[in-house]
C-alpha cells in the first residue's frame, strides 16, 4: 500500500444516504478512491474479495450480516486492507468487541467531516484510529479489569517492551518490522506474546495500557 497514491477505499453500510455522503466527502480530498459500495456484509464480503481495496469503511450494526461478523470473516482471509468502524454507536462493549475482532480503527459517525478524513489518513499511515472519545471510554473499562502494573511486572523482554511503545505510537506490524529492522512475522509473534503478558485481547488495548502507564 503506497501512502502516496490514493487510497483504494471500499464502503459497507446500509444507510444509502450515508453512504452517498462518505463517498461525496472522501472524492473532494484527493486522497481516497472510491472503488466500491454495498449495503449489507454478504455483498461487502463479495466485494472485498473481488476488489481488494486499502481501506474497508465498516458500519456496525447492519440488519443481514452485524459489521463484527463481517470484521472477522475479513480478518480471517488475512488481507491487507485496514478495516475501520464507522457507527453511531459510543457504547464500550461494542467498541471493545470490534478492536478484539482486530478493527484498525473506530470513529462516530457523529465526528466532523474534516475530523473523520483527518482519522481516515492516520489509518492510511498505518496507525490505529479511534475517536477522542472512546479513546477514554477504552481506558475506563481497561482499568476495571486485572491488568500488570507496569512492563517489568509483566515480564516483558526488552524487544516486546520496544514493540508495546510502537504500538502505543499507533504503529502496524508492517511500519513496526520496518522501524525495527525485522519480519512482520517475528513482530507477530512478539505482538501475541505481550498481549498474553498483559492480560490484553488487542494491539489498541495494548496502546491505550500503555499511555495510561507513562501518564502515571
Amino acid at each position: 500500500m503506497n501512502p502516496e497514491s490514493p487510497q483504494r477505499l471500499l464502503v459497507i453500510d446500509d444507510h444509502p444516504l450515508f453512504r452517498k455522503a462518505v463517498l461525496q466527502l472522501v472524492a473532494m480530498t484527493g486522497d481516497f478512491e472510491v472503488v466500491g459500495e454495498a449495503s449489507s456484509g454478504p455483498r461487502g464480503l463479495e466485494l472485498a474479495q473481488a476488489l481488494q481495496p486499502d481501506m474497508i469503511l465498516l458500519d456496525l450494526n447492519m440488519r443481514e450480516m452485524n459489521g463484527i461478523e463481517v470484521l472477522k470473516v475479513i480478518k480471517s482471509w488475512g488481507m491487507d486492507a485496514r478495516v475501520v468502524m464507522l457507527t453511531v454507536s459510543d457504547e464500550s462493549s461494542d467498541l471493545i468487541a470490534a478492536l478484539r475482532a482486530g478493527a484498525d480503527g473506530y470513529l462516530l459517525k457523529e465526528m466532523e467531516p474534516e475530523e473523520l478524513i483527518a482519522k481516515l489518513k492516520e489509518a492510511a499511515r498505518g496507525q490505529i484510529t479511534l475517536s477522542e472519545r472512546l479513546t477514554r471510554s477504552l481506558a475506563h473499562s481497561l482499568r476495571g479489569e486485572a491488568k500488570p502494573r507496569d512492563p517489568e511486572e509483566a515480564g516483558l523482554t526488552d524487544q516486546e517492551g520496544r514493540i508495546l511503545d510502537l504500538i502505543a505510537q499507533g504503529m502496524s506490524n508492517k511500519l513496526i518490522a520496518r522501524e525495527l529492522n525485522i519480519a512482520d512475522g517475528t513482530v507477530k509473534v512478539h505482538v501475541k506474546h505481550l498481549l498474553r503478558k498483559l492480560n490484553l485481547r488487542s494491539r489498541v488495548e495494548a496502546a491505550v495500557w500503555a499511555v495510561e502507564k507513562k501518564r502515571g
